[in-house]
């Protein structure tokens, strides 16, 4: 058993090594010991210095090349949309000034934006499916042509919804179809509408832009079940389905890729990917130039996915798309062209 003066001994030593241990650092270590953590705080500090520096160079030539890509927006879209009209269709929420700065983008390209639309929460809402599922059946009959067997309510809406962006009387083209009108009013109006019109639309729209929402992971979206995620992205990809068979062409304009992002999910699927066309970021100025010119690209019947990551290309082809033709209808050969599917 150890005795209590085992305890005293250790005692004594811990005391002696900290006794030997203050007077060598107050003594003859005091000065090494003193230089060697001035020479370490130097050293760092320099190292805190040369990292600023680098990172303020880099900041420099981003912003550089952010400006050079602005500047070069113009020259890079002139003339690649001459005199098409976009109809623009957001999934939610998306920030203004993306919105604008996409505008502007399709107005350099010589196009004209003829409608603003944003789907509302209640287009996916799991506590509206029969409210749904009624307007759905009161669309369809409206709908030419008429979706294929089996479409479900999704598919119905969102052919509704193009057409009452795109089909034209085919006596005077600049004009909605009386059936146009008629969709987006049912769809805007009532006790719970499913969009919500910047402005009345009044001229028919020749391609479809689809812009992402741009929040796609706040809190109701993190806590959501996965089958209610599941049935929101089948029903973009419904919108975005529609739009392209539906127009000219249409184009998704997503945000960044992962975290759910609609991209990432048709290019996971090759069926879609073959469909469909993409841009990511268009937060940014490279996928906002990039947002015209894949339209410009899948009006001319090609079909691409464009940004930074995975499986996509940095910038669309120039193409030359043909004259836009609004010759009006004959009465003979009016029936059965509102609209045009691409």
């Amino acid at each position: 058993m150890i005795d209590f003066r085992y305890h005293i001994v250790s005692l004594i030593s811990v005391f002696l090594a900290l006794a030997v241990g203050i007077a060598l650092g107050a003594g003859p270590l005091k000065e090494t010991i003193g230089d060697t953590l001035t020479g370490q705080v130097q050293q760092l500090r320099t190292e805190k210095d040369e990292l600023r520096a680098q990172l303020d160079s880099a900041s420099d030539d981003l912003g550089h090349a952010v400006t050079y890509i602005d500047a070069a927006g113009p020259r890079l879209l002139e003339g690649s949309l001459t005199d098409r009209r976009v109809a623009v269709v957001a999934l939610g929420e998306v920030d203004e000034s993306v919105r604008t700065a996409v505008d502007e983008r399709f107005a350099q390209a010589g196009a004209t934006v003829t409608a603003h639309v944003t789907l509302n929460d209640a287009w996916t809402d799991a506590g509206l499916d029969s409210f749904r599922q009624a307007l759905g059946g009161q669309l369809v009959q409206y709908l030419s042509p008429a979706p294929a067997d089996g479409a479900g309510v999704q598919e119905e809406l969102a052919a509704a919804l193009v057409q009452g962006l795109v089909a034209a009387d085919p006596a005077a083209p600049d004009t909605l179809a009386s059936d146009s009108a008629f969709l987006l009013e049912l769809l805007s109006g009532g006790d719970y509408p499913l969009v919500t019109l910047q402005d009345p639309v009044e001229v028919p729209a020749d391609a479809i832009v689809v812009l992402a929402a741009s929040q796609r992971a706040d809190d109701d979206t993190a806590s959501a079940e996965p089958d209610q995620a599941e049935q929101e992205q089948a029903a973009w990809l419904a919108v975005l389905t529609a739009a392209q068979e539906r127009s000219e062409g249409a184009v998704l304009a997503d945000g960044p890729r992962g975290d759910g992002s609609l991209t990432d999910a048709i290019l996971a699927d090759d069926e879609l990917a073959g469909a469909l066309t993409t841009v990511s970021d268009a937060q940014l100025v490279t996928g906002q130039v990039s947002t015209p010119l894949a339209l410009a690209v899948r009006i001319s019947g090609d079909n691409g996915h464009y940004g930074f990551g995975d499986g996509e290309t940095p910038l669309p082809d120039a193409v030359a798309l043909p004259p836009v033709d609004r010759t009006p209808a004959t009465a003979d050969a009016g029936a059965g062209t509102e609209g045009t599917q691409g």
